[in-house]
């Protein structure tokens, strides 16, 4: 008697007549595990930014596009998109270092991504007097160096006077610059365009838990300097709100590009600024 049980509610399953998945079905599966590999990498290693106005002028122009590493001084809400609130507090926190360029959320209301330098952390005293730096009571080095020039473009324009030409005739903009040097050694261009209330301040204490933030772009930056106030200061900065630190640039562009003339991209873009490293 064979052992084969021929009954045909127990036939093996035909390969070629079983029923075929559904391509729109696997098309949106693979969207939505990659949808969840790019949430998980911006949220949590790199995330792109770009850099909307000239308060970090002369390093950051208008135009620039760079990677923030999410990683360096934790995690919160703030580093997930739309500050979704998964994450309690801050985990695996780490004070930033003077200095760092760091992206993060612009009290008072937490909703607007800015871009600004550490120059305060938690205990230490800022003041600024006739445009100098005072950290703890002591003058950070300012040193004269060479103006800035920038070239005028769809993304950049100056007032009249800070107008000129280059030795090519073309308009540029012109600024002093000078050349600061943080305790323990990190160095960084800043623009001085004058006297302004900015340049005259009383000193600033910088409480637990936060760090005094500013532009490089001395007299044209809404930042620690002044109180917190929607579009026009922050204050101190908590924590919390610190998204990631700027570790390179990979793309600029002046602004004359059209997304309908794709040569454009390239005669706009600024190529000697992409790969630039903090």
């Amino acid at each position: 008697m064979s052992d084969t049980n021929t009954h045909p509610g127990n036939a093996p399953a035909d390969p070629v007549h079983a029923k075929p998945r559904s391509e729109t079905r696997e098309t949106l599966a693979f969207l939505l595990k990659l949808a969840i590999v790019v949430l998980i990498f911006r949220s949590f290693i790199f995330s792109p930014f770009s850099i909307p106005s000239e308060s970090m002028l002369p390093r950051l122009l208008i135009g620039d596009y760079l990677f923030i590493s999410k990683w360096n001084y934790g995690y919160s809400r703030h580093s997930l998109p739309f500050s979704v609130p998964l994450i309690p507090g801050r985990i695996l926190a780490h004070l930033p270092a003077r200095g760092d360029v760091v992206v993060f959320k612009a009290p008072p209301t937490d909703a607007q991504d800015y871009i600004k330098r550490v120059i305060g952390l938690p205990g230490d005293t800022i003041q600024m007097k006739a445009g100098q730096v005072f950290l703890n009571g002591v003058a950070i080095p300012k040193e004269r160096i060479a103006d800035f020039t920038v070239p005028v473009s769809p993304n950049y324009n100056c007032e009249a006077a800070y107008q000129d030409v280059n030795a090519a005739g073309k308009p540029i903009c012109r600024y002093l610059r000078y050349r600061e040097t943080l305790p323990g050694g990190v160095s960084y261009d800043v623009l001085d365009r004058g006297q302004t209330v900015a340049d005259d301040t009383g000193v600033f204490a910088v409480p637990t838990g936060h760090v005094f933030m500013m532009g490089d772009n001395r007299d044209d930056s809404a930042d620690s300097r002044f109180p917190q106030a929607k579009g026009q200061g922050i204050g101190m900065v908590p924590l919390e709100n610190l998204e990631g630190k700027a570790v390179i640039g990979f793309f600029s562009t002046d602004g004359s590009a059209s997304w309908l003339l794709p040569w454009t991209w390239f005669t706009a873009a600024r190529w000697s600024r992409i790969g630039e490293g903090f």
